[in-house]
């Protein structure tokens, strides 16, 4: 019979969630600090046409390494894995420094990438540890603070430290904030309830299907249409793989002993509801952040540099709201009315940023950007609650893994339907699908039962 664990005040969950979210602006700093510094990466080491890699390599393995940091931190405690992810990381970060050829990069950042899931997973699941359930909300609104920090000062930190000293300052830094981060959540972490993970076995087997299954589509989504073509036997091959291979994930998982992905959080309708609303959010609001600085750049001509200004109100409309999200659904001690209003704003706001052209007054544009970005921020942190309410105690861990693997998916395939109707329909079609997307996933969340979104 599962223990019923005990209550922390205020004062005891603070030192916790300041512990955590220095390595929650870690992971999300390193994949915004890079953008600008990929082009001089890629000329310095002779990347040609595979630039890509440098991101992608990054995303494949960090979303695959994502619900096996979570499953694994339910059987061993947070902080047995955090910091050998934290250790990972500061390894990664200096071979990418240290680089001298294209490929050793795409290496050392597909091993950054495992780190910065670690990272990423447990800096979450803490929260919901030592958080009751109806002030989760409370707390993960500085989990989603530290993400728009990272948003925005990311890339003009690495714009500034490419220009001034080199692409490889951006590696360099994180040493010391790996170095900082390990001090704080070591002192923090040994304040959360202990997990026993003796006398049960990991599923490798079940490990391994997942991560093959989880590379074949996000191969797919990261490279179909760029690499190869979609009408291609390489796509076919990849589509037929992951069918298969995913397929083969469910069968041994509901036939292991103690599965790394258990089938018993797909039969819950909240938490398979939060997970569906997961990855369509992120389909269509990813796709469109990554939209928005292109339509300054090539629609209005303005430089990078402006180009990022002008997309900064989008980020803090996502920061303030994160912020805001969280305290009404504590008040309301409901996720569903801050939920469908936060869904309907993503609507109207990526249906405002499809009607945007060249004379479009900027202003106009930077507003519907608010708009858009009080959305995304208004939801993230109530799916985030949602899920984590729904899951049992010792599932905790492996349902926040499972969203941050459902979103990542569903941004990765964002990024690809963006680019895909961007060629085809330019910006207007683009920004347009996003709102298709984003307004079934409207639809889907009314017509849950209320009690998929019920609790906070």
């Amino acid at each position: 019979m599962e223990a019923t664990p005990r209550a922390y005040t205020h004062q005891e969950v603070l030192p916790v969630v300041r512990g955590v979210a220095l390595c929650i602006l870690l992971a999300a700093l390193d994949q915004t600090i890079i953008v600008p510094a990929v082009p001089r990466m890629a000329r310095d080491l002779g990347g040609g046409h595979h630039i890509a890699w440098i991101i992608s390599a990054y995303l494949l393995t960090g979303t695959a390494a994502t619900p096996i940091f979570g499953k694994l931190s339910d059987l061993y405690g947070r902080r047995r894995l955090l910091q050998p992810a934290l250790i990972v990381f500061a390894l990664a970060s200096l071979g990418c420094a240290a680089a001298t050829g294209f490929w050793q990069i795409v290496l050392f950042r597909a091993l950054q990438g495992i780190g910065g899931a670690g990272l990423t997973t447990i800096a979450q699941t803490a929260i919901a540890d030592v958080a009751p359930p109806r002030e989760r909300g409370r707390y993960q609104v500085y989990m989603s603070g530290m993400w728009g920090i990272a948003s925005i000062a990311g890339p003009l930190l690495g714009g500034t430290l490419t220009d001034s000293l080199s692409w490889r300052a951006i590696f360099w830094i994180n040493l010391p904030l790996c170095a900082a981060a390990w001090v704080m959540s070591n002192r923090a972490l040994r304040a959360l309830p202990a997990h026993g993970g003796s006398g049960q076995k990991i599923d490798y087997l079940g490990a391994a299907l997942l991560v093959s299954a989880i590379t074949a589509w996000l191969v797919l989504a990261a490279s179909g249409g760029q690499d190869f073509a979609w009408a291609s036997n390489t796509t076919l091959f990849l589509v037929l793989a992951g069918l298969a291979l995913t397929a083969l994930t469910g069968w041994v998982e509901h036939r292991a002993a103690s599965p790394m992905l258990p089938t018993r959080l797909f039969t819950n309708p909240t938490l398979l509801g939060g997970l569906l609303l997961a990855a369509a959010n992120a389909l269509s609001t990813f796709g469109a952040s990554l939209l928005l600085p292109l339509y300054f750049q090539y629609i209005r001509h303005t430089s990078a540099a402006l180009s990022g200004l002008l997309t900064t109100p989008f980020l803090l409309g996502f920061v303030v709201m994160s912020y805001a999200g969280g305290h009404i659904s504590r008040r309301l001690g409901r996720t569903r009315p801050s939920m469908l209003a936060a869904l309907a704003l993503c609507v109207v706001g990526l249906g405002l940023l499809a009607s945007m052209g060249a004379a479009t007054p900027l202003g106009l544009c930077v507003s519907y950007g608010v708009v858009l970005g009080g959305g995304i921020g208004l939801v993230q942190p109530n799916i985030t609650v949602a899920i984590q309410n729904a899951a049992q105690r010792p599932d905790v861990g492996i349902a926040t893994g499972c969203m941050l693997l459902f979103r990542a998916i569903g941004g990765a395939f964002g990024a690809t339907l963006a680019a895909v109707m961007l060629l085809a329909h330019g910006f207007g079609g683009a920004f347009g699908a996003c709102a298709g997307v984003a307004a079934l996933s409207l639809a889907v969340a009314v017509l849950m039962p209320d009690s998929v979104l019920r609790r906070v």
